[in-house]
């Protein structure tokens, strides 16, 4: 396998299928540019490709023959439960499709591990029934960092990981000071060189200064910029590659410089391209 699907046709058809195995890839955008639907997307559609394969061909196509989907889908939020983020993903997407790969998709919702040292009650976030795994793993009393890495740990290899989302694994200060956070990303991106899956971490862009968000940029594998572009009354939603190893050099040699893109009924997708003229 040289390639794992994104799962947006277009952009994986452009850079020879997919991202290479072993990819730590941020997410980086403006508020509602695209990159949680880009996120939410990825998840998906890899996940109705097990769990609906006719579907999927209806909405995504072929898959290119040096790419394959990964056996698994994990999604890892720090402060949502699965509900909120799968209603959140019925509002990216058509209902059907996210009915149909759902199930093949596991969520893990590190929020206890995340609030336990807030102030937030803990009947806000802790689940009403918690079966004896869940309670034993409550008297662990993990840090954030610790939480993420055993599940990366467990099921990161050869399969498709979102990180949802770096923004709330920095303002878990108590557990995790900012100048750890890079290290954290190049850890991680060792690391999945041998898993050999794709991990997609998202952030947003507004919640770092520029300093900050080029460092996360130089401790990842590669970065999408997304971004809101005016042009006389109307906004568009747009996508840059800003650094990407193996993917970057094949848009540049088709001298793409930005993609437009837009949220339709199979989620996030490239609209067209922009190239040098």
């Amino acid at each position: 396998m040289d390639r794992i699907p994104f799962g947006i046709r277009r952009l994986d058809t452009t850079i020879g299928g997919g991202a290479p195995p072993g990819s730590v890839v941020l997410l980086s955008g403006q508020a509602g540019a695209g990159a949680r639907e880009f996120m939410y997307t990825c998840a998906i559609m890899n996940g109705l490709a097990e769990g609906d394969p006719d579907l999927f061909d209806l909405y995504y196509g072929g898959i290119d023959d040096r790419a394959a989907p990964p056996e698994e889908v994990h999604y890892v939020s720090f402060t949502s439960d699965e509900r909120q983020v799968r209603r959140e993903m019925t509002l990216a997407m058509d209902d059907e499709i996210v009915d149909a790969a759902i199930e093949n998709v596991e969520f893990h919702d590190l929020s206890p591990e995340f609030f336990r040292l807030s102030p937030v009650p803990r009947e806000w976030y802790a689940s009403k029934t918690q079966s004896i795994s869940e309670l034993g793993q409550s008297q662990d009393r993990k840090s954030v960092p610790e939480a993420l890495g055993n599940r990366l740990t467990e099921h990161a290899a050869g399969n498709v990981v979102v990180i949802d989302s770096i923004a709330d694994l920095i303002s878990s200060t108590d557990d995790l000071p900012w100048n750890d956070i890079p290290v954290l990303l190049k850890g991680l991106s060792r690391a999945a060189y041998d898993w050999g899956g794709l991990i997609l971490a998202h952030v947003n862009q507004e919640t770092l200064d520029a300093e900050k968000h080029g460092q996360l940029m130089d401790s990842a594998d590669g970065t999408l910029l997304f971004e809101w572009e005016s042009g006389g009354s109307a906004r568009a939603r747009t996508m840059v590659v800003k650094q990407f190893r193996g993917v970057l050099s094949r848009i540049e040699d088709e001298d793409i410089v930005r993609f437009e893109t837009e949220i339709g009924d199979s989620g996030f997708d490239i609209s067209d391209v922009r190239k040098i003229r």
